[in-house]
């Protein structure tokens, strides 16, 4: 975890999430971007959830990444109680190999938006949340532009 303040918050449904959610924390460590990481479940422990979310500008947050598989409803619990951009990434499952998280996520009704990112894509969370973060902090879209010219490059 970097140790800038932390501005993203990123909340997982169970542990098993973890090794795919880890490429989104690799890509703000590279960054130098601070972030607060949990395991939160929607239906195993909706109130921490719900607190949690709640909370989140109270407590510096600016952007969250919520990685859940199956029925996925996380990303969505938590941008129904914030006005906070929140980025859905869908997890793998053995069931229906994400198919489930990736509808779960993206299929929310209107007036509670999630940006999703495809099923595994917690590195590309990473980057949009980066994205978001530099139209207000001029280092990170400094960070950001180099990080496009060498992919160019």
């Amino acid at each position: 975890m970097s140790n800038a303040k932390p501005l993203i918050a990123i909340i997982m449904g169970s542990s098993s999430d973890e090794s795919i959610m880890k490429g989104a924390e690799d890509i703000l460590d590279d960054f130098g971007v601070g972030y607060e990481k949990i395991i939160s479940s929607a239906h195993r422990m909706p109130n921490k959830t719900s607190n949690f979310a709640k909370n989140l500008k109270a407590n510096g947050f600016e952007v969250v990444i919520a990685g859940a598989g199956k029925a996925a409803h996380l990303p969505g619990v938590v941008a129904s109680h914030t006005t906070l951009p929140v980025i859905g990434v869908p997890i793998k499952t053995d069931d229906l190999g994400g198919l489930d998280s990736l509808l779960s996520i993206v299929q929310m009704p209107t007036g509670v938006p999630v940006a999703t990112v495809a099923i595994n894509g917690a590195k590309n969370a990473a980057l949009l949340a980066i994205q978001i973060l530099s139209l207000k902090y001029a280092e990170i879209n400094k960070k950001f532009e180099q990080y496009k010219l060498k992919q160019e490059n």
